[in-house]
């Protein structure tokens, strides 16, 4: 039998052993809300509320909605466990004898164009793809270091854990996803990179956030920026670039507790590194104007007072053409799809997902903002609409609620 929200909300309330109106006033949400949930007068809720929900529930919110947590294709030569695996090696553990078997690794030229190839799947969305060839990358890349402990080795193994901590995020795993961070930090410092260290940061911020640890995720990205900043004469690029970085990953999860005026103080400080840096494609990210822009559509439909229409407004200064990695063309066109949907234009956020999902289709179903968008569409729809029910249907949101 398929399982509700609401059914997720009771039996973890239940399991909490607190009432409906005490789960309520953890949330900050009304009790209506949650009652109504509960019995399935509601089907959904705004994602806000439900990241509150979640939070007082003391789960995350991957749980709560029934986010996947697998990639779509099944591979040979890897997958998400053998990711697991890979992230969480018992080989490197004080005191475990690792294998003595094993082959020779790459030479670090063809590896680090292994690494480049990878991060390119992660920015198209082809997540099971690169579930597929992840693992073994992160093995070569250990034995790599081993063979050739060079600083600029070390960097690219930094960029490799980078990215299974993020396909990790994103497929529901955020608790590989700290491990791998773990160890993004420890190769930038084997790197005395302290920009990659930087980056790792902005990394960890995403992960904290994700886990619904948005106290820490600001508090961690605030201070690396600060022990970054660049000096306006004598800095790079790259440095106001990875400086930005932390800015946004900071602003995020500060508008997520009501912290509106702090996150668009940052906001406005990331968009100054911007015209300072130029746009840069740095550490397997980039950074822009436009990104910082992208973000302030995101952060005006974050905490309990969403603003959709100021998201729609700051949307029209976002150059769609000039965002160059398309999972983030795709994260941007979720946002304002929600927004249209919350004043009142049905039929523009139906589109606008339908085009994301045909452009994104593997990404999407990873989205937890996209499939509480369609719950929501579902609920308030007034007429059987069958692209928005096969929308859903193929989200895994249950379209006959």
């Amino acid at each position: 039998m398929n399982t509700t929200i609401g059914d997720r909300i009771r039996s973890l309330r239940e399991f909490r052993d607190v009432t409906q109106e005490q789960l309520a006033q953890r949330a900050g949400v009304s009790v209506d809300t949650v009652r109504k949930l509960e019995q399935g007068i509601r089907q959904s809720a705004r994602i806000n509320t439900l990241r509150c929900l979640a939070r007082a529930l003391d789960v995350q919110l991957e749980r709560l909605v029934g986010q996947p947590t697998v990639t779509q294709e099944l591979q040979d030569d890897g997958g998400l466990l053998a990711l697991r695996d890979a992230i969480q090696d018992i080989g490197t553990l004080p005191g475990v004898l690792a294998d003595d078997d094993m082959e020779d690794p790459p030479a670090p030229e063809a590896w680090t164009a292994d690494v480049k190839a990878a991060t390119s799947m992660y920015w198209r969305g082809d997540y099971s793809e690169l579930s597929g060839v992840l693992p073994l990358l992160l093995r070569d890349g250990q034995a790599v270091t081993r063979e050739h402990p060079q600083e600029g080795v070390w960097q690219q193994l930094a960029l490799a854990y980078q990215l299974a901590a993020s396909l990790a995020t994103q497929a529901g795993h955020p608790d590989w996803a700290f491990a791998a961070v773990a160890k993004q930090l420890a190769a930038a410092q084997r790197a005395s990179d302290p920009l990659m260290e930087g980056m790792g940061v902005s990394t960890l911020s995403w992960v904290l956030l994700r886990q619904g640890r948005w106290e820490q995720a600001q508090a961690v990205a605030e201070k690396k920026a600060d022990a970054l900043e660049p000096s306006f004469r004598k800095s790079s690029p790259s440095q106001w670039a990875v400086y930005g970085n932390l800015l946004i990953a900071a602003a995020t999860p500060a508008a997520r507790r009501d912290q509106r005026d702090d996150a668009q103080q940052l906001l406005t400080f990331a968009e100054s590194a911007a015209v300072r840096s130029g746009p840069q494609r740095i550490y397997g990210s980039a950074f822009s104007v436009t990104d910082v822009r992208t973000q302030q559509v995101n952060i005006a439909l974050a905490g309990q007072e969403s603003k959709p229409a100021e998201a729609l407004r700051l949307a029209k200064h976002v150059d769609l053409d000039a965002i160059t990695r398309p999972v983030h063309a795709a994260s941007h066109r979720v946002d304002v799809a929600q927004a249209r949907y919350q004043t009142g234009d049905f039929d523009g956020a139906l589109a606008d997902l339908l085009e994301v999902e045909e452009q994104q289709p593997e990404w999407i179903r990873f989205q937890t903002l996209a499939a509480a968008t369609v719950r929501e569409m579902l609920e308030a729809e007034r007429r059987r609409n069958a692209p928005l029910r096969g929308l859903a249907s193929r989200l895994g949101v249950d379209p006959t609620l």
